[in-house]
């Protein structure tokens, strides 16, 4: 692969993160120690912002897989193609980032079969190794590779989950929600909005968060928060589109609903 093609996958512009403990030292550490890497949190709590803020600052190219129950092994590793000129293999993403030295980043890695993501386990052990068993390759992973996987372990079933031969190879950050200051910090500049409203958004999640396990199976978003105040700089107002970003899309129970309309309407009374 060419400088050219390698440039697409770094990203050039600085994506915003707010930090919230100590997480971007110890990343930098594990990649330095070449450490693979597990990110552990609720949905849109920033996870995938995390990691393109830690590729951008180091300096690596970055290729995600949105991992689903249908992805099978050859799509992470690679397959013959059939083409004009006859069969050609195409590498598969994480085959690309073993070769280039990228950060391959697997998200929602438990949505995919348990037989599709032992694939990994060679390339987050001492041997950095793939094997492309279809070709009859071992590549051996560049110096600067490193697999980083994420899920929600707070919304997984028996039956998806990782194995624990799985789990006990990699290193791991547990992320949460931020602080109601640092969440509100991170709305303002994401949402364009003032600190005033930012403020109240969080106030709306947090009741919702609140109602996890009685009724939500997932509370309000940070990423939620943020469609609400885009919703508002497009000229809706704070009450639709908190109905629109915040409620509707997190539950059909007409109570619950009711209850988050309450809080919507008494926060922006």
């Amino acid at each position: 692969m060419s400088d050219l093609d390698i440039e697409q996958y770094r990203i050039t512009d600085e994506p915003y993160y707010e930090a919230q403990e100590d997480e971007v030292e110890l990343y930098d550490a594990a990649y330095n120690a070449r450490l693979p890497v597990m990110i552990k949190g609720p949905t849109g709590c920033g996870k995938s912002r995390f990691i393109e803020h830690m590729a951008w600052k180091l300096g690596k190219p970055l290729i995600t897989v949105a991992c689903n129950e249908d992805m099978t092994a050859s799509d992470l590793v690679g397959r013959y193609l059939l083409d004009a000129n006859g069969t050609r293999w195409v590498d598969g993403p994480l085959t690309t980032a073993a070769r280039i030295g990228a950060i391959c980043y697997l998200d929602e890695i438990v949505e995919a079969r348990q037989d599709t993501t032992v694939v990994i386990h060679p390339l987050t052990d001492h041997r950095r190794q793939l094997p492309l068993d279809k070709k009859g390759e071992m590549i051996d992973a560049h110096e600067d590779f490193q697999l980083v996987i994420s899920y929600n372990p707070g919304y997984q079933s028996l039956m998806k989950d990782l194995k624990q031969s799985t789990k006990q190879r990699f290193s791991a950050l547990e992320f949460d929600y931020p602080t109601n200051s640092v969440e509100a910090s991170i709305v303002a500049k994401e949402g364009d909005i003032s600190d005033d409203i930012a403020n109240k958004l969080v106030k709306i999640a947090v009741t919702a968060r609140n109602l996890k396990g009685h009724g939500l199976d997932e509370g309000i978003s940070t990423r939620l928060l943020v469609y609400a105040a885009n919703l508002m700089n497009k000229g809706i107002t704070e009450k639709s589109a908190c109905r629109m970003a915040l409620v509707r899309p997190i539950t059909d129970d007409s109570d619950i609903r009711d209850t988050l309309d309450h809080a919507i309407d008494s926060v922006f009374a």
